[in-house]
């Protein structure tokens, strides 16, 4: 499942994860040079051969190498960026699914999750209070009425409302009526 926005460009996404893939060597001289060689040999257009060389050169740090090798891909554009990930994805599949990237959630999967716990507390809300908390059809009006009948409608009141009559208000809406004590 993709959380992360899909409208974001690969190069923004390499930008925001620079900093994660650059510390605390998350990434090792041997997946480096394969995501190089991925690059290169798989896909030419992205790293020429001098390029693949540079990036691969064992005089330079792997730090210093690799995040070289970022900022060319993000010069390069979009397409370049995204044969990256998708190296990374091949060579190091576990690195790839913990970028802070990936971990950014869409406004549709905050609204769900806002959804299922408006339900849950609407549900909760309803089971703990008990027999003072009743939905029946038919209402459009208010209703305050504490008899065995609404004296809006005539509509009968439930059982549970009858025993407690005096400490019963009555809200009627869009043809639901919830009663609470």
């Amino acid at each position: 499942m993709m959380l992360y926005r899909s409208y974001q460009s690969y190069c923004h996404r390499l930008q925001h994860d620079m900093y994660f893939l650059t510390s605390t060597s998350r990434l090792n001289e041997q997946v480096v040079d394969k995501i190089v060689l991925q690059l290169n040999r798989v896909y030419p257009q992205i790293l020429t051969n001098e390029e693949a060389e540079k990036f691969r050169n064992p005089k330079a740090s792997l730090h210093t190498r690799f995040s070289d090798l970022l900022k060319h891909l993000q010069k390069k554009g979009d397409r370049h960026c995204q044969e990256f990930y998708r190296a990374l994805q091949i060579n190091a599949e576990q690195l790839f699914n913990d970028l802070p990237s990936r971990k950014i959630l869409s406004p549709v999967f905050f609204l769900a999750c806002f959804s299922v716990a408006a339900g849950l507390a609407l549900f909760w809300y309803c089971c703990n209070s008990g027999p003072g908390l009743a939905v029946l059809w038919g209402c459009l009006e208010p209703c305050t009425s504490g008899g065995q009948r609404c004296g809006s409608c005539g509509c009968s009141l439930p059982s549970a409302l009858q025993q407690k009559p005096g400490q019963l208000t009555q809200l009627f809406l869009c043809g639901l009526r919830a009663n609470s004590f």
